[in-house]
């Protein structure tokens, strides 16, 4: 089921056991991609989506996201994620989300800043002209803190990797949700075990495309708050993240 609400966008989900991690609930990285989806519909709805923008050569990007969960859906149950726009500028949309279980108990909250690009240039497009954002700011709250300011990791450990075909999406640069994946992967099973990620930033500062050898650093002296970046043969971080941490 989805809303037709012009300011207010809400759409119905089933988990299935085939999408859930090994502790049986909606993985980090279903939620992301089901952000995306949702904020697409959103879009959509509005006639300002990717079939429209593509006319002129343009695309929405996520520039940055924090996730903030008291817990996650379970296995065989539904949830719902709503969605609205806070506020915007010449450059950036800063749009909300949250997440409710099927008794529409709130299990989190979700804040992201997206831009529009052209495919081109690779450059961001002045947003201001476009009326529909004006026209739809909501005033409903969002309680979480935005993304805090992500710094350079400056003591820490890094793995290479080399992103490839399945990194990629039709804008042929690495994804989101590819991003996300490669991140949780550099902590085990006993530690999603035993804790949960509570608090999730992601800032997004150059593309990763297709070839390019990167490090994925993680700074894991304290175990409960994890900065992370994927950084270039040069030093350039194109990534930076932070895990907060929850035990279960």
């Amino acid at each position: 089921m989805c809303s037709n609400d012009k300011k207010q966008f809400y759409k119905d989900y089933y988990l299935a056991a085939g999408e859930c991690n090994p502790q049986g609930e909606m993985p980090l990285t279903l939620l992301m991609t089901r952000i995306i989806e949702v904020a697409t519909f959103h879009a959509n709805s509005w006639g300002v989506g990717y079939a429209r923008l593509i006319q002129d050569n343009q695309v929405w990007v996520l520039s940055r996201v924090t996730i903030e969960m008291t817990s996650y859906p379970k296995v065989n149950t539904n949830y719902r994620l709503t969605t609205w726009i806070e506020d915007y500028n010449r450059h950036f949309s800063q749009r909300n989300m949250r997440l409710d279980d099927g008794d529409g108990n709130t299990l989190g909250y979700v804040r992201t800043i997206w831009m529009v690009i052209d495919m081109g240039t690779r450059a961001s497009v002045d947003i201001s002209q476009l009326s529909y954002i004006r026209e739809n700011v909501s005033d409903i709250p969002c309680p979480i803190q935005p993304i805090s300011h992500l710094r350079p990791i400056e003591e820490g450990h890094a793995v290479d990797y080399t992103f490839g075909y399945m990194d990629c999406d039709f804008n042929r640069h690495v994804n989101t949700v590819r991003i996300l994946s490669h991140l949780m992967n550099m902590f085990d099973m006993d530690c999603y075990d035993n804790y949960f990620i509570r608090r999730m930033e992601l800032s997004f500062i150059k593309e990763i495309h297709y070839g390019e050898t990167c490090q994925l650093v993680i700074d894991d002296a304290d175990p409960m708050c994890t900065p992370m970046s994927i950084t270039d043969a040069d030093g350039n971080d194109h990534v930076r993240a932070r895990f907060h941490w929850q035990e279960r």
